[in-house]
């Protein structure tokens, strides 16, 4: 059976770029969502958003600012989101799983938020090779796949920025190794904030066979939705969201600004 699923990640509280994304997937007739974390922060709306990721998405796994807001917070920023959030919503956010292991057309998928060492482990767009084949690597923190396999597949969120490369393993020598198919790496970019100067929301779809146990055609597409700026830069100022102006720059813009 041929199914799409849609991987969506980096919200940050923008609930206006969330419900564009959340449109344009059911458009498509996608059924399946799952979330790369990083649901809350930057934006006004992370309460908002955190209830609506639960009642969409059948996989949600936690990012660094998921598992951040939980923690002691000292700043305005900090303390102003946990009090929009609260107690329920930063319980939920601390118990979300670290990664999950799909199988689509014959491949082994692993998607995290960041990196398979941590959600605070960050590996950029032009990581070096050894970093990057880190990513494969089972780690106390993503455990072993259900079927045994290292993953051939990895997406991941947490820089913002989309983007897909393949690369082979040079240590592996075997015909029957993962280096005589290659490998593949990509990041579904951000709904709510991206960084590639482009400002839309992104996420990814993989299309495939369900439960296929031989090799079959498979797809990884970047997506691209425009959605109402002006109105998300209102909430935000309206709800006087610390940090407001910054986060105004960084959607309007699609470029990250410290």
């Amino acid at each position: 059976m041929w199914e799409k699923i849609a991987i969506i990640s980096d919200i940050h509280g923008n609930l206006p770029a969330l419900e564009a994304v959340l449109t344009d997937i059911e458009r498509r007739g996608i059924k399946r969502i799952i979330c790369l974390g990083d649901l809350v922060g930057k934006g006004p709306d992370s309460a908002a958003v955190v209830d609506r990721i639960q009642t969409v998405c059948e996989t949600v796994v936690q990012g660094n600012w998921d598992l951040g807001i939980t923690l002691p917070q000292d700043q305005p920023s900090g303390l102003w989101h946990q009090k929009q959030l609260g107690e329920a919503r930063l319980a939920y956010l601390k118990q979300l799983p670290f990664s999950v292991n799909l199988s689509i057309s014959g491949k082994s998928f692993r998607l995290f938020h960041a990196s398979a060492q941590s959600v605070y482990h960050r590996v950029k767009r032009k990581a070096s090779k050894k970093e990057r084949l880190a990513m494969f690597q089972d780690t106390e923190m993503t455990g072993e796949a259900p079927d045994g396999k290292q993953p051939e597949i990895v997406g991941y969120g947490d820089i913002h920025i989309p983007y897909l490369l393949t690369l082979k393993n040079p240590s592996e020598k075997s015909s029957e190794s993962l280096a005589s198919s290659g490998l593949m790496l990509f990041n579904v970019g951000s709904v709510g904030t991206p960084y590639d100067g482009i400002p839309q929301a992104g996420y990814c779809i993989v299309e495939g066979e369900k439960d296929a146990t031989e090799q079959a055609g498979f797809s990884i597409q970047f997506v691209r939705v425009p959605y109402d700026i002006t109105l998300a830069v209102k909430l935000a100022y309206e709800a006087q969201m610390p940090e407001s102006q910054r986060y105004e720059l960084e959607i309007t813009t699609g470029l990250v600004h410290k």
